[in-house]
């Protein structure tokens, strides 16, 4: 039996493995990590027993393992990935009518130069997107309007100075990891931006088609991980803007123990600092470099107060309440078994729905539905 601590597994759905799970209603749609699999989408009305209602499928070379829903519109990433890549199908985004889950239907496709689209935000009119560009190194970042989302239209584009190559840009970084932007998240006027080893940037887009930097931080130069996602506190806590920062426990610059995430204050959101830090209990032993894949990934989008779900990788589910941002404190996890034929979990993402379940996806395979009792 799986490890687990104040959670309990409802049912296991055994499909291929995947980057991302987002629930709407009483429907999960599942993003895959590899071809032929892209978009599974399954009826958890019954969480006990889950009925797989569709599927999408994706070409050879590419990948469709981000989704995301809302006003009945499902986006997916179409991502290059691998040497095999037709170039007729283009990265970019898929988007779908799934009014009817069982039926979705292509509504068009928004195309990018490049490898495509990694991760993104999505509030049903507005998409806050991490696509390659033509002239650009790297992702940057990017809104659309999908007001018709048979046509989007790019509202506007934000990058870090040096990666417009094509405008003529300096480009410093040379002896450094190319920029990429890797996830933007809204929350009111603001972006919080992920930016890999380029750490993160905070944004204004109280005017959408003038985004303005507020602040960026990046610990990479002491750190080894990239920064993944930004994810702020729509409350305060102790009187203070709180800012959950996960690393992501992979393209580590040099060999370097487990990814971990931080706390930030934010209340002068022009000087973001680090208040804390929380790492699974000995899973950092004595400082020396592991594995990648071992440690942080990503923390649920959807959480209820300050207790907040993340995927961490090898050791499954973890839940942590931020009550007292700084004390981070764990109060539950689940460490699900490994796939057949694997020899660790690598638990992907995690999202909750509106009863406070959870679905773990594994990027190897399989979704576990959770109920945590701290929920």
């Amino acid at each position: 039996m799986p490890n687990s601590k104040n959670t309990r597994q409802l049912a296991h759905i055994d499909c291929p493995g995947g980057g991302q799970v987002w629930v709407e209603g009483t429907t999960l749609y599942v993003g895959h990590m590899r071809q032929p699999s892209g978009t599974t989408i399954v009826d958890v009305a019954d969480p006990a027993r889950p009925r797989v209602l569709s599927r999408v499928e994706i070409p050879p070379g590419w990948h469709s393992h981000k989704v995301r829903v809302a006003n009945d519109i499902m986006i997916v990433n179409h991502e290059r990935l691998g040497d095999d890549a037709t170039p007729e199908f283009g990265g970019g985004l898929g988007i779908y009518d799934v009014s009817k889950p069982a039926e979705p239907k292509p509504i068009g496709k928004w195309r990018t130069h490049g490898k495509g689209v990694h991760r993104y935000d999505f509030d049903g009119r507005y998409a806050y997107i991490s696509p390659t560009a033509e002239g650009y190194v790297g992702n940057i970042m990017m809104i659309l309007d999908l007001a018709d989302p048979a046509k989007p239209r790019e509202v506007r584009r934000w990058w870090i100075p040096g990666q417009w190559r094509a405008g003529g840009e300096e480009y410093p970084w040379e002896k450094w990891v190319a920029p990429r932007c890797h996830h933007p998240l809204r929350l009111g006027d603001r972006l919080y931006v992920s930016y890999w080893h380029h750490g993160f940037y905070i944004l204004d887009i109280a005017d959408m088609s003038k985004p303005k930097a507020i602040a960026g931080v990046n610990t990479s130069p002491v750190f080894p991980h990239p920064t993944h996602t930004c994810l702020p506190m729509p409350a305060p806590l102790k009187g203070r803007r709180i800012m959950v920062v996960a690393d992501e426990d992979v393209a580590k610059i040099w060999p370097a123990a487990p990814a971990f995430t931080w706390i930030y204050d934010i209340t002068d959101e022009r000087h973001p600092t680090a208040i804390a830090t929380f790492q699974v209990e000995g899973l950092d032993k004595d400082g020396s470099p592991q594995p990648a894949m071992m440690g942080c990934h990503q923390p649920s989008e959807r959480f209820r107060g300050t207790i907040i779900p993340f995927a961490w990788f090898a050791k499954g589910l973890r839940i942590l309440d931020i009550a007292d941002p700084f004390r981070p404190r764990e109060v539950g996890f689940f460490e699900p078994d490994p796939p057949e034929g694997c020899a660790l979990a690598s638990s992907n993402d995690v999202t909750m729905d509106a009863r406070g379940l959870l679905y773990l996806i594994d990027r190897q395979r399989g979704v576990d539905i959770i109920e945590a009792s701290v929920l």
